[in-house]
């Protein structure tokens, strides 16, 4: 628990520091750069001084343009390990009620993430909407198709919301296998464990060989693309480990 003291105290005092006057000075240029690098580089710094360290592989798969990142969700740990192991600017769809917070709601707006109210289904599609214009504008996103955290570690089954933007954005998907994190810190538990956390980018997905009707047959492919870039204990029970019979495009 001083683990999570400690993230919890110093990580809200940098945030008091620096929050406000990002903020303003967003506001005035428009330019997210800055308060969304210095959210990430804060929050990585507070997670290695409690021991936590991320391993990134990969990188060289991460296609130049505009793309979709997809990933599991284990831990409250492999939010900031994937989204630090991503080496450009990317959105996030988050839940509504994390823009409610003091100068951490304000932050994301400003960062240009999107808040979804994942219990009111138009309010949901309008958020989808919003994400599949931005895609569209050249601005690259991450996804948890879960849509919550796995209770033990191991992949679920996916919401079809990330592959209907690839498809509608004409983005490919990258894969983002993390593993480790929720031995870092479990669900609904606030303690923080020292470890590794992995962020491996697997090989893009081209959404654009899919039309909207092949939406499910791309779901499940992303879905065992990212079951099979997972170590034993994360992939579904039922997994069969080779992917040969994936459909390919």
């Amino acid at each position: 628990m001083l683990r999570t003291i400690f993230i919890a105290v110093f990580l809200s005092i940098y945030i008091l520091i620096v929050g406000p006057p990002l903020i303003i000075y967003t506001l005035l240029t428009k330019n997210p750069g800055p308060i969304y690098w210095a959210g990430i580089k804060g929050v990585m710094f507070f997670v290695r001084c409690v021991g936590v360290r991320v391993r990134v592989v990969g990188k060289e798969r991460i296609p130049a343009g505009v793309c979709l990142f997809v990933a599991n969700h284990t831990s409250a740990a492999d939010a900031p390990a994937v989204v630090g192991a991503i080496p450009r600017r990317i959105a996030i769809l988050l839940k509504e009620s994390l823009f409610k917070w003091p100068i951490v709601g304000p932050a994301f707006l400003s960062a240009r993430f999107i808040p979804v109210n994942r219990n009111a289904r138009e309010s949901a599609l309008v958020s989808v909407e919003k994400a599949i214009a931005s895609l569209k504008a050249g601005q690259s996103f991450l996804i948890y198709p879960e849509g919550t955290r796995s209770p033990d570690g191991r992949l679920q089954e996916f919401k079809k919301g990330a592959v209907v933007m690839a498809i509608k954005a004409g983005v490919p998907i990258v894969p983002v296998a993390c593993s480790g994190a929720h031995r870092v810190m479990e669900k609904r538990s606030l303690v923080i464990h020292p470890g590794e956390i992995l962020v491996e980018f697997l090989e893009p997905i081209d959404a654009a060989a899919y039309s909207f009707d092949e939406r499910e047959l791309l779901n499940d492919r992303v879905h065992d693309a990212l079951a099979a870039g997972l170590p034993a204990d994360q992939r579904p029970i039922d997994f069969q480990t080779a992917a040969e019979g994936m459909p390919q495009r």
